[in-house]
């Protein structure tokens, strides 16, 4: 009996969360319709545990409108866990397991009072030469890191970098039409990638990751020799780098 009330224990747990789930996918409000969609459960059994979660506070309802919101009480428990959860250790955590699973030397990045600056930095069994190390920062308009950036960071922030980039190369750099296109692309795939960008015969393809505001918090990226790395969309490192940032994304409170 006791074995029976703990499975029912966990599964209401369960149920509940899928419920919060749901109202913070949907933007931390939705009506009862909306959550009952949203889960796939009876409309019935929904609005029994939405009277369980108001109860303990973890959500709440508008008094006019009805709708269900995230409650005082998930809101101090999330800024609890955000305030633990430092976006650069994350992602320096997940940057082994990452190039294990591609085999390829893999970096990361932020941005700095430069620009997007090297944070990390895992090598693969077979490295490759780079002309970039911890603290390097990378241009904006020429790596793919950079780019990313730029398709995600406010302009204000990239436009006093982009016009120093350039000042300083007269040739060499994209065309304004051509960099927006390539910037509206980035944000459409959320991942970038590009033939030798910095180095000959060495590819580089880079992805956003995100914090719980939505605000671009940092950029992992996989470099591998052109013979030996595709970076088309159905390449399994582009997946594989694409989930990655998503997965890092979600840890820091992200909802895409």
């Amino acid at each position: 009996m006791a074995e029976a009330g703990d499975r029912n224990g966990v599964q209401s747990v369960a149920i509940a969360a899928a419920i919060l789930k749901a109202l913070a996918a949907g933007g931390g409000e939705l009506p009862l319709k909306g959550l009952t969609a949203a889960t796939g459960m009876p409309r019935a059994k929904v609005h029994r545990y939405l009277a369980s979660l108001r109860a303990a506070g973890l959500i709440e309802q508008d008094a006019e409108t009805g709708h269900y919101r995230i409650g005082p009480a998930a809101i101090a428990v999330g800024l609890v866990g955000l305030g633990r959860t430092s976006p650069v250790r994350q992602v320096q955590d997940a940057l082994p397991h990452l190039r294990d699973a591609i085999g390829e030397t893999v970096t990361a990045a932020i941005w700095g009072d430069r620009g997007p600056t090297i944070v990390a930095m895992e090598e693969s069994d077979h490295p490759v030469t780079m002309n970039v190390r911890m603290g390097s920062v990378l241009p904006l308009l020429t790596s793919v890191i950079g780019r990313v950036f730029l398709a995600f960071m406010p302009d204000a922030a990239t436009k006093p970098l982009v016009a120093a980039e350039r000042r300083a190369r007269s040739s060499g750099l994209p065309a304004k039409e051509d960099l927006t296109n390539v910037l509206a692309g980035i944000r459409a795939r959320k991942v970038a990638s590009a033939h030798s960008p910095l180095l000959p015969g060495v590819d580089a393809i880079a992805a956003p990751v995100f914090d719980y505001r939505g605000k671009l918090v940092a950029v992992i990226c996989a470099v591998g020799r052109t013979d030996a790395m595709r970076t088309d969309e159905k390449s399994p490192t582009v997946k594989a780098l694409h989930d990655a940032a998503r997965a890092l994304s979600q840890r820091l409170g992200h909802i895409a």
